[in-house]
């Protein structure tokens, strides 16, 4: 995730842009993906509020929608790295 600013205006429009582009599937997969990886309890639960406001960034404040950001890249990087070492399983 790129370095945004809480207080910019133009970062805040690139993070509900970008919140606003997920589904409320992809949501519930990247919140059954933070379960198999047994995040911790305050990542899922950030998880389960962008599940409920799915595309609707605007009902949520500034503060959980970076911190919702922060869990999704978190969790691609756990993902990718759980892919690179099933590849060398192999």
């Amino acid at each position: 995730m790129d370095q945004y600013d809480i207080n910019d205006p133009t970062d805040i429009d690139i993070m509900r842009s970008t919140f606003d582009g997920y589904t409320a599937d992809d949501w519930d997969e990247m919140l059954e993906d933070a379960a198999d990886l047994k995040m911790s309890r305050k990542d899922v639960s950030m998880l389960r509020t962008a599940l409920r406001k799915a595309q609707m960034g605007k009902y949520l404040s500034v503060k959980q929608i970076f911190y919702i950001l922060k869990v999704v890249d978190k969790l691609d990087e756990l993902l990718s790295e759980d892919e690179y070492e099933d590849e060398e399983e192999e």
